[in-house]
């Protein structure tokens, strides 16, 4: 699937043209606390301050702006060129210092090893069809000991019907696949319209996480159910279908880093 980023590329572009769902620029009020509205678990410690901070696959003109006026020293990276100019918009408008980067998720070649302290990625993994390809990366340019905060579509959101029957949602698509799945709906919630979506599993989510150089420090899942909403909603959905889950990682040591410590702590 060499094609999906082009693909991808393409349709974001599209969906920022349209104005379709998940174009969500921050707007006025986040930046009152804007640390708040983008660490919502907390896990940054509430003071980013002076961190080089990646915003990975996170274009749209909110995490950039929103972690700069936090105090970060931020970049972003993006493949849709309609995406980025969002937040360059936001940035001048709020004269923000932001270095804007078009690439995909998995190519970080850019930046040498080690150049950040915090990525933050949110949901968007799902748009590539190898997921350990974008841990290696985030490996290579996270620090010894920085934090990778990442968020992901559950395999049983992509797996899950979109239309509701008298038992729930059933499971349509196989867990152990290959290649692109079906075309979303147009107007779903569940699904971005016009994208190639890829299902990753949990050995590759949490497995490649750990085997790339990280350490699971915490689990969240976002909840967006809603028992009463209606049926075949996007909230009705997740109560059936959890639609994400979100990761907090730890850099560990590269192997030179830790013979340095080792030869530190060594008795004479």
């Amino acid at each position: 699937m060499d094609d999906a980023p082009q693909h991808n590329r393409r349709a974001w572009d599209d969906r920022v043209r349209q104005k379709k769902w998940y174009i969500d620029t921050a707007v006025e009020p986040d930046f009152q606390n804007p640390l708040a509205v983008v660490d919502q678990c907390g896990w940054l410690g509430g003071d980013v301050t002076g961190q080089r901070l990646l915003c990975l696959a996170a274009g749209g003109g909110r995490h950039s702006v929103l972690f700069a006026t936090a105090g970060a020293k931020v970049t972003v990276v993006d493949l849709s060129p309609k995406m980025l100019d969002l937040d360059r918009k936001l940035a001048a408008e709020r004269k923000l210092n932001i270095q804007i980067v078009e690439s995909s998720m998995d190519d970080l070649s850019m930046f040498p090893e080690a150049s950040f302290d915090i990525v933050v990625q949110p949901v968007s993994t799902c748009y590539i069809p190898d997921i350990l390809a974008v841990y290696r990366e985030v490996a290579r340019v996270t620090a010894a000991g920085g934090l990778y905060i990442s968020q992901h579509k559950q395999p049983v959101n992509l797996q899950a019907d979109l239309i509701c029957s008298a038992r729930g949602y059933a499971l349509k698509e196989p867990y152990y696949r290959t290649g692109p799945l079906p075309p979303g709906v147009d107007g779903s919630w569940n699904r971005e319209f016009g994208t190639l979506e890829f299902l990753h599993r949990w050995d590759q989510l949490l497995g490649g996480l750990c085997h790339s150089g990280f350490v699971i420090e915490d689990v969240a899942e976002p909840r967006h159910s809603n028992a009463q909403a209606e049926a075949g909603s996007f909230g009705h959905r997740c109560c059936f279908a959890p639609p994400y889950i979100k990761l907090k990682a730890r850099r560990k040591l590269r192997e030179t880093e830790r013979t340095s410590a080792r030869k530190l702590w060594t008795p004479t």
